[in-house]
């Protein structure tokens, strides 16, 4: 009979050990969840910065309303903290808004606040405009 010769000369056997198994496993898993705290902060990101631009632009429209306004218009009296004059704001959201005289020229100072109420945080985003005088 012949005799099966060995193919690996120093007679080890070839593959991986279990426990060589069980730390590569175990690297892997630590990366994967390392990838999905990084995918939730991303959302929380997301989410944060979505808020921010609808309140910026609920801060424009406003804003916008107001400028149109006659000069003489009621909702630009001089006053702080006023309620906003347009459709209610959305669930989260406070609109108020500044209107004050400028010294030496014939302007009023308008400054728009929106808060956005989210869960342990509140952000302003405040927008100025001056409404001049027309003729």
């Amino acid at each position: 009979m012949e005799k099966k010769q060995n193919m690996n000369p120093a007679g080890k056997e070839s593959g991986f050990t279990l426990l060589e198994v069980i730390v590569a496993i175990a690297i892997l898993t630590v990366g994967l969840l390392a990838v999905g705290a990084m995918q939730t902060s991303a959302i929380g990101g997301n989410l944060s910065a979505y808020r921010t631009s609808e309140a910026v632009t609920l801060a424009q429209d406003r804003m916008e309303r107001l400028l149109f306004s006659p000069y003489a218009d009621a909702s630009l009296n001089v006053g702080t903290g006023k309620a906003d004059p347009s459709p209610p704001a959305p669930r989260n959201f406070t609109i108020t808004y500044d209107v004050a005289d400028v010294a030496g020229i014939s302007a009023k100072l308008i400054t728009v606040k929106v808060t956005v109420s989210e869960k342990r945080m509140t952000r302003t985003i405040r927008l100025s405009c001056l409404k001049p005088q027309t003729l």
